[in-house]
């Protein structure tokens, strides 16, 4: 299975735990919080759809912008693309202090967030798919916070799905963590 092919699969996985796992909590528990540095189910799927704002619309213009000529399906990875993803890895349990506009610690948030993430990774799978004609190499994809760097449309595109794999995981570890409460 080629890396698009399992972004795809990973993607929808991501879409069906969603959809079955956390969208029939009630409000009360999408907005439990393990601690108050800690984020909710919720407030971790707001801070990637902060994320899903920017890197989808970036990415649909620089797969359109590169889809008239030479197909790389392959991805190769720049130092900045390496370093993106190791860090976003969910296997990497190490915490990482994110920027403020997409810390969401705190929100008054409601099931329209749960919402929107469903939305994005809807089209996340059209992205992926329109992928699969351009040029996974070219360097099109400025970095949210320091636009002046940019990253390969392939790895970006990689790094949303870690990202989410790995915000999902800490939503469900929340969610157990809500259970072990209730059972006490």
């Amino acid at each position: 299975m080629n890396t698009l092919a399992q972004l795809s699969q990973t993607t929808n996985s991501l879409y069906q735990t969603v959809a079955t796992e956390l969208a029939p909590l009630d409000l009360s528990s999408l907005n439990f919080k393990p601690s108050p540095d800690s984020w909710s189910i919720l407030e971790c799927l707001e801070h990637l759809n902060r994320y899903s704002r920017y890197y989808n619309p970036t990415l649909a213009t620089a797969i359109s912008r590169n889809t008239n000529g030479q197909v790389a399906a392959s991805i190769s990875y720049s130092w900045l693309g390496k370093k993106s993803l190791d860090m976003v890895r969910p296997q990497n349990m190490k915490k990482h202090k994110t920027v403020k506009h997409m810390n969401p610690n705190n929100s008054a948030l409601t099931r329209a967030t749960l919402e929107e993430f469903l939305q994005h990774q809807t089209e996340l799978l059209h992205l992926l798919e329109e992928a699969k004609a351009a040029n996974l190499h070219k360097k099109a994809v400025p970095v949210e916070f320091f636009k002046l760097l940019k990253m390969r449309i392939g790895e970006t595109l990689e790094f949303v799905v870690l990202h989410q794999e790995r915000h999902v995981q800490q939503a469900l570890r929340v969610k157990q963590q809500l259970a072990k409460q209730a059972a006490a």
